[in-house]
């Protein structure tokens, strides 16, 4: 889909795409998001890992957080991506647990307070995390991943296109956000699979 490379047929699919998963009732949210975490659980890349990234979901995101039981009772230490300080457009990724400090940043979503997330013992460096759960806006049947447009993932992860240690990446998405095909830009970072209310779609294979 060649034209979706032009920066305008980007933002109007990115549009779509938010419109579509806002459309969606609370119920159908519920829904989706109890389908999707019995599909996370199946992930051999969730089952084995022992620290792992996620995200609070905002604008009708689909929500990983009712994980949050199951990787407690595993003993798995969570992680959340914050805005990191002085960056431009890149993230730490600080522990998250019931007594983490939080605070709004400056696109209104809950994050760990930076002074909480200063400190070293507080946070991990990405390649150190065993798996990503990443929001996405939309994605295709080879598991490419359209992202809000920022690209603070793909800063944060550029390391990921080197040789060295690194963590599973999986998409999360409504059902309702893939798109027949997207474009693969030089700076994507390539996920592992895309996991939604009704499939896992992993690169390079098709739906299952």
């Amino acid at each position: 889909m060649e034209s979706l490379h032009h920066p305008e047929a980007k933002r109007t699919l990115r549009l779509a795409l938010r419109r579509q998963r806002l459309a969606l009732s609370k119920h159908e949210q519920r829904q989706a998001a109890l389908r999707l975490c019995q599909q996370l659980k199946r992930l051999p890349e969730i089952q084995r890992a022992k620290r792992i990234s996620l995200y609070l979901p905002v604008n009708g995101e689909i929500d990983p957080t009712l994980l949050l039981p199951w990787l407690r009772q595993r003993n798995v230490d969570v992680y959340l991506p914050v805005l990191r300080p002085l960056s431009d457009n890149s993230l730490w990724f600080v522990n998250y647990h019931a007594t983490t400090p939080m605070v709004k940043n400056r696109f209104g979503i809950l994050e760990p307070d930076t002074r909480f997330g200063a400190h070293r013992h507080n946070r991990l460096p990405a390649w150190a995390l065993d798996t990503l759960i990443v929001p996405l806006v939309g994605f295709d049947d080879e598991a490419n991943r359209m992202g809000m447009g920022g690209g603070f993932y793909d800063r944060s992860l550029a390391f990921m296109r080197r040789q060295g240690p690194a963590p599973a990446l999986i998409g999360v998405a409504h059902a309702c956000q893939r798109v027949e095909s997207l474009p693969v830009e030089p700076w994507d970072v390539p996920l592992t699979a895309v996991v939604s209310d009704e499939s896992i779609v992993r690169a390079g294979k098709k739906k299952s």
